[in-house]
């Protein structure tokens, strides 16, 4: 199974820039793994890519149906690349249902490998086809290829030892091999990847990196393809150290890092919720580093528990999404108004109410600026990629740690399930802001501030500096509780404009593209890489068009008014009916903001961006 037949070896070795892959079939497939370690290996040859998990909501959904079907794109490259690709050169489909929900994506032309082995009547009639798709006429102009896994597969394994089922389980690694050969993968970084997954159980090592092998000589043996391809490293990515690595993952790693740069413990208060509780699951392997997980009964003891643990002088967290953050608003008016540092994680996914938990979205915007009772000011940062996600945690941390705020940190599924290279930092090129606990009882008031408009931070039981905290409104200095009209008015604006000079230490956003001209993309978020695409595509028409990225959604970042004054309108794409758009036009009346909305729980293409642009320039 480990040689190389010489003959095949002679096939031709075509060159390609940029190659779009999906994985289809059932949730138990294995699809999602299949994907992930694809990428994993993509990133290990050096390609730039990106990826986009694709997995149904339901926990298991009948096998073979249409509503099970999970699926798994990546995008690698020899070039930069901002996005998954819009249309698959490829897609492998373990079924029927797998082939009908994703054949209306390819790319004319695209190559489409089939599993014969799940095809039978039984399969048609589980995915509601009363016509084979085979010969139907709907695979017409793809290069369709029918190969029976499950047969090969069995016949593999036919001394594994294992069970029929525990054979069928490994026919997703037979597919990988397949791919690696045809892209000319290596099988090491899989096949170690494998030692160590199933280390406890020989057999399963043993028959996975066989199934591996299989398929990946299986593209020598049968002769399937014409060709194989090749995609070269990419030369532009700027040298040091890469992991691949998911937005969740990135996320938690600038939260610790973030806690390391503030010189504070980590406390996480978190309930499971899709798409945020890997979050919880990665910080909860953190130990080591000083932080400490609880898992909470709610969404409202989660945020309690981490709002008690910041009033303790650790670095309160908690973890959500929509629905979580919707039950989280009365504590979120708490943290206000203690002004205690709280970082709120929203990872935001389409609704409303419990909506499409594994579909994206960007419809909390307006929610995380305005979304509590009373007048509660809260900044917000907003993450644009799996990689970004990093920094906007440290940033996060900064802001709720240096003036003394609950922030929300705002990411959404795409972002969280995605992944793409990552650069890994240097921790003493990262910059420290370690925070100084009050500990003088010297003419101490607890709620008096400097100059930036911050109250002190004093650890429950140090001496002489007990003081009251609590959610009534409090006296503008000693903080106890006060009903007085005037002191309501001074602590709402005090507090107001804390927020408001977090502004004062943000950059204005660069401007990519033409420095003015006739047209201005903004995006917040996680649109970043469709609107980057679509500009480079017609910046290299010729267009005098340019892109702004919001990371600071509340407050934003000063000089924005100037930058929308160099272009005629400013276009908004956004994952939502509008929000950023309505946010523009009250903070910068008298500019031309354009929205361009999408809610189908999928990101934006680049081939619509560049549509909607050219129509805006008309």
């Amino acid at each position: 199974m480990t040689s190389t037949p010489h003959p095949a070896a002679e096939l031709p070795l075509q060159q390609q820039e940029s190659v779009v892959i999906r994985f289809a079939g059932d949730s138990g497939d294995g699809m999602q793994i299949t994907g992930n370690q694809f990428t994993d290996t993509s990133a290990f040859v050096g390609n730039d890519l990106a990826t986009l998990p694709d997995f149904p909501a339901e926990i298991r959904a009948p096998v073979g149906t249409r509503p099970g079907v999970s699926g798994f794109q990546v995008r690698f490259s020899s070039a930069d690349v901002h996005t998954p690709g819009d249309q698959p050169d490829v897609l492998v489909a373990m079924n029927p249902a797998a082939l009908i929900v994703n054949i209306k994506d390819l790319k004319p032309g695209a190559i489409v490998i089939l599993n014969r082995g799940n095809w039978g009547e039984v399969d048609l009639k589980k995915a509601k086809l009363d016509v084979d798709p085979r010969t139907s006429g709907v695979l017409d102009g793809f290069r369709v290829i029918e190969i029976d896994i499950n047969a090969r597969v069995k016949e593999a394994l036919a001394d594994s030892g294992l069970s029929s089922k525990d054979v069928q389980r490994c026919k997703n690694f037979y597919t990988l091999g397949l791919m690696y050969w045809l892209y000319s993968r290596p099988l090491e970084p899989t096949l170690d990847w494998l030692a160590k997954k199933f280390a406890k159980e020989p057999s399963l090592v043993n028959a996975n990196q066989t199934a591996l092998r299989a398929g990946y000589n299986a593209g020598d043996i049968h002769e399937h393809f014409q060709a194989r391809y090749e995609v070269a490293r990419c030369d532009t990515m700027l040298p040091g150290t890469y992991r691949n690595i998911m937005g969740n993952q990135s996320l938690a790693l600038g939260l610790v890092a973030g806690a390391n740069l503030a010189n504070l413990p980590i406390f996480l208060g978190s309930y499971p919720i899709t798409p945020a509780s890997d979050i919880l699951h990665q910080l909860s392997s953190y130990k080591d580093h000083g932080v400490i997980t609880m898992q909470a009964e709610d969404e409202i003891a989660a945020i309690c528990s981490a709002i008690g643990a910041s009033f303790a002088g650790h670095l309160g967290i908690t973890t959500t999404s929509g629905p979580g953050m919707a039950l989280k608003t009365e504590a979120m008016g708490l943290a206000i108004s203690t002004e205690l540092p709280l970082v709120i994680v929203d990872i935001q996914r389409a609704g409303p109410s419990t909506g499409m938990p594994t579909k994206t979205e960007q419809s909390d915007l307006l929610f995380a600026v305005f979304g509590r009772n009373g007048d509660a000011p809260m900044p917000v940062v907003s993450c644009s990629t799996p990689a970004d996600a990093f920094e906007c945690a440290i940033e996060a941390v900064r802001i709720a740690t240096q003036f003394m705020t609950p922030v929300i940190l705002l990411s959404d599924g795409y972002i969280a399930n995605g992944s793409e290279p990552w650069r890994l930092p240097k921790m003493e090129d990262l910059v420290p802001f370690p925070v100084t606990f009050r500990t003088d009882p010297e003419a101490f008031q607890p709620f008096s501030r400097d100059a930036r408009g911050v109250r002190p931070w004093v650890k429950p039981g140090t001496p002489g500096l007990e003081h009251r905290i609590g959610g009534l409104e409090k006296d503008a200095d000693s903080g106890n509780i006060s009903y007085d009209a005037k002191n309501h008015q001074r602590m709402t604006d005090l507090r107001h404009q804390k927020v408001q000079n977090v502004a004062d230490t943000i950059p204005t956003p660069a401007v990519y593209g033409a420095q003015e001209g006739d047209l201005l993309v903004l995006g917040w978020g996680s649109t970043y890489g469709s609107i980057r695409s679509a500009v480079d595509v017609l910046l290299k028409q010729g267009k005098k068009i340019g892109q702004v990225h919001i990371r600071h959604v509340w407050p934003m970042a000063k000089g924005l008014d100037q930058i929308f004054a160099r272009y005629r309108a400013v276009l908004v794409p956004e994952l939502n009916m509008g929000q950023m758009t309505r946010l523009l036009r009250s903070e910068y009346p008298g500019f031309s903001f354009v929205s361009y909305p999408k809610v189908q729980g999928l990101p934006f293409t680049t081939a619509e961006l560049v549509e909607r642009i050219e129509k805006a320039l008309a």
